[in-house]
This record gives C-alpha cells, sequence and structure tokens, in this order.
C-alpha cells in the first residue's frame, strides 16, 4: 500500500480496477502483478500514452495471444471519452454496412467485464418493430455463432452455444467385434439356429437363418489442456466430452495443467453446467501453468493400459507450446500414438489463418498425430463430429 500512497491522484485505484476488468474479461492478473505495474510506473512514468502502455502490458501480459484483446481494453478503460456508449455498443449485436470498411475486431466479453449487471434494452414501443425483433437467434444469428471464437464470446453467446452443442448429431466410427448376433441375408449361415428351426418342422428345412459380427462404437479418450490460454476452449470441448459420453459411446477424459486429474467420474451426471462445475471444483490447477511431457509421460505409465487399447480413438486438446527441451515429449507421442487406434490432435490456434508450426513443441508433437483440426467454434466441433463418424482409418503424417 506504500507504492498506492506514492502515485499521484486515483492513478492506483484507476489500475487496480483496470486489472479487475482484464481479469473478468479471462486474463490471469494477480494482485503481484499490479504492484508491479505501479512500482514500474514510479521508475518509467507516465507523461507519454506510449510509455504508459508499453508498462502496463509488460508487467500485466504473460502470454502474446493475450495483447489483442489487452490492447482493446486499453484503448477503451484510458483513452474513449465515450466509453459508457462504446461499451453498451460492445453488447449489442454487430450490424456491417454494406458500403464502407468493416469495423475493427472487438472482444465482446470486454463488454461483459466492464458492465457486468448491463440492464436489457428496453424494447421499442412500436408492436410491429417489436415482433420483428423479438426473434432470438434466427438463421444469420446461428450462423455467426457457429463460427465464434470460444475466447470471444459473450456471456450470452456462450450459453446459447451450449446449447448448440446439444444439437449436433453425435455418430461414431462403428468397429466389428468378435461377437455376432442374428441378421437377414446377406450374412453367414447360422447352422446352429437353423437345425433348430429344421428341427421344429419335422426335419425340413423351411428357412435359412444367418447371423453378421455385432458392431460397437469405437471407444474415445479426451485429454485436454486447461492451462491458462486453453482453459476457456477446453471447457467448452469438455461440454463436448459429455454430449459424447451420454451418448453411445465410451468416454474416458483426463485434464491436464501442470498435473494430470481424471474426470471421468464427475462427467457422469447428466447436467452438463453441474458436471463441468464439479471438474473445475476438484482440479486444483484450472487456469495455471501446463506441463504437457509430464503428463502425457503420467498417463502413458499410469492410465495407457487401463483405458486405451488398440481401438481406441484419443482426442488431444492443447496448443503444444512446451517450453524446455522437446525430446521427451516427441518420445511421449510416439508412445501414446503406438497405444491407439487414431491419434486427433485438436489446436485453437488452426483458427489463425497464417499459422505456421514454429514451436518446439509442436514440431515435435505433429509427426505422430493422425489428424491434425482446430477447435476453436462450434463448426470446427461439427467438423471433429464428421470425422469420428469415418468408418476408414486416416493415413499416417509422414515422419
Amino acid at each position: 500500500m506504500l507504492i498506492a500512497q506514492k502515485t499521484p491522484g486515483h492513478l492506483a485505484e484507476n489500475v487496480m480496477h483496470f486489472a479487475r476488468v482484464l481479469r473478468a474479461a479471462g486474463l490471469a492478473v494477480g494482485t503481484d502483478r499490479v504492484q508491479l505495474a505501479l512500482q514500474a510506473l514510479q521508475v518509467a512514468g507516465f507523461e507519454r500514452k506510449r510509455d504508459f502502455h508499453a508498462v502496463l502490458s509488460a508487467c500485466l501480459l504473460d502470454r502474446i495471444e493475450h495483447r489483442e484483446l489487452f490492447d482493446q481494453a486499453f484503448v477503451l478503460f484510458w483513452r474513449d471519452p465515450d466509453l459508457l456508449g462504446r461499451m453498451r455498443a460492445l453488447l449489442l449485436p454487430t450490424v456491417r454496412a454494406k458500403d464502407g470498411a468493416p469495423p475493427a475486431p472487438e472482444n465482446r466479453r470486454l463488454g461483459d467485464a466492464l458492465f457486468p449487471h448491463q440492464p436489457p434494452t428496453p424494447p421499442a414501443e412500436a408492436q410491429d418493430e417489436q415482433i420483428e425483433l423479438d426473434a432470438t437467434l434466427t438463421w444469420n444469428d446461428r450462423e455467426l455463432l457457429q463460427k465464434a471464437d470460444f475466447d470471444t464470446m459473450s456471456s450470452e453467446e456462450w450459453r446459447q452455444a451450449r446449447r448448440l452443442l446439444t444439437d449436433l448429431p453425435l455418430m461414431f466410427e462403428q468397429l466389428p467385434t468378435r461377437r455376432s448376433r442374428p441378421a437377414a441375408p446377406p450374412g453367414r449361415p447360422d447352422w446352429r439356429a437353423t437345425l433348430q428351426a429344421m428341427a421344429r418342422h419335422g426335419g425340413e428345412l423351411w428357412d435359412m437363418r444367418w447371423r453378421r459380427q455385432r458392431l460397437r462404437p469405437a471407444p474415445l479418450t479426451v485429454l485436454a489442456d486447461i492451462s491458462g490460454s486453453m482453459s476457456r476452449y477446453s471447457r467448452m470441448l469438455l461440454h463436448f466430452a459429455h454430449a459424447l459420453g451420454h451418448a453411445e459411446a465410451r468416454v474416458e477424459s483426463f485434464v491436464f495443467g501442470t498435473r494430470l486429474t481424471r474426470t471421468t467420474r464427475l462427467l457422469k451426471r447428466r447436467d452438463p453446467d453441474l458436471a463441468i462445475a464439479q471438474v473445475v471444483h476438484a482440479v486444483e490447477d484450472w487456469s495455471g501453468g501446463t506441463r504437457i511431457t509430464t503428463s502425457l509421460q503420467e498417463f502413458n505409465r499410469r492410465w495407457a493400459r487401463r483405458v486405451l487399447s488398440s481401438r481406441a480413438t484419443v482426442l488431444l486438446i492443447s496448443d503444444g507450446l512446451e517450453h524446455g527441451d522437446t525430446r521427451a515429449l516427441s518420445f511421449e507421442m510416439e508412445r501414446l500414438h503406438k497405444s491407439c487406434r487414431r491419434l486427433i490432435w485438436l489446436n485453437p490456434l488452426l483458427r489463425f489463418e497464417r499459422f505456421e508450426p514454429r514451436a518446439g513443441g509442436i514440431k515435435a508433437m505433429l509427426p505422430h498425430v493422425d489428424r491434425f483440426l482446430p477447435a476453436h467454434n462450434l463448426q470446427s466441433l461439427a467438423e471433429l463430429v464428421q470425422v469420428l463418424r469415418q468408418m476408414d482409418t486416416p493415413p499416417r503424417r509422414p515422419h
């Protein structure tokens, strides 16, 4: 508090309030970073806006992917004179004119962060207009929501996306088993049932009985990264795993940050909101750091033989941003790949059109996966469902 007393005016209070806004918008900003920012402002000064922005970004940010959200929040919080009107505009649907340049991309979570208890817009006086605007989630809105990024959704969009997630047609790859069942031709002859039918008809052959192999959906194992940059994507994908688990497939689920936690039993509850809330409450390292190599090593050593088989499909949900030596990560990925039928890697970084696998962790993991798919919106999850229902084995990526 001695630092706050040295800062002129209400600067310390404004910096703390700005940190609360960033925290409410999804950034991991602790009190230690606020104190660091106040200390840095004592040294660097705050006469120039550029220096002020540089100090706050250096002290409050720890990931490069959060810079766009930070820049938008900085402009709206510190510089925009019409702050109230600007933030109310963020809470309304985006309207793009036919002529003119498109508006700058904005994160709607900032509106919820600065105005968490925004009252609803009063209805229009005209009855005709009220009926026309009362159509919530029209076809156009549904199309926009399908392509909206999970990390930039507002609270209302997040709830609508969870409802749309339950409407996905969940069909799985059907694999033949050693057991068989009665069937109509064509199939293989069921001589036992045929002889029993002949005995009931005095030894005459009236009809031939047939059997065919019984099909079962391929078992599924979900490994979800819950680190700070992945928490919002993993939360939605856990809702997806909950829906899969309550369908016809057998689903095992694990989450990992700095440690590995099995969440299969927690996702057995019928209510998805209560199930995900239990997972968040039970996992101690939610939205913390990440240790992909250590977590995969624990899974391969402790759980792979229990929950995996040669018929299983593994969904690995991670951005692949691992620090340090990645040779051990490559070994664990190869070991995981050999323990299952196919390994599908879901990476939200693929939402960027110019994405290139330059990070060391991504380079180490990529040769050992069968499919490399995005997982950042509802459209990508619908494409994932199409991949899960495919009957053929995908081609191996070249090493």
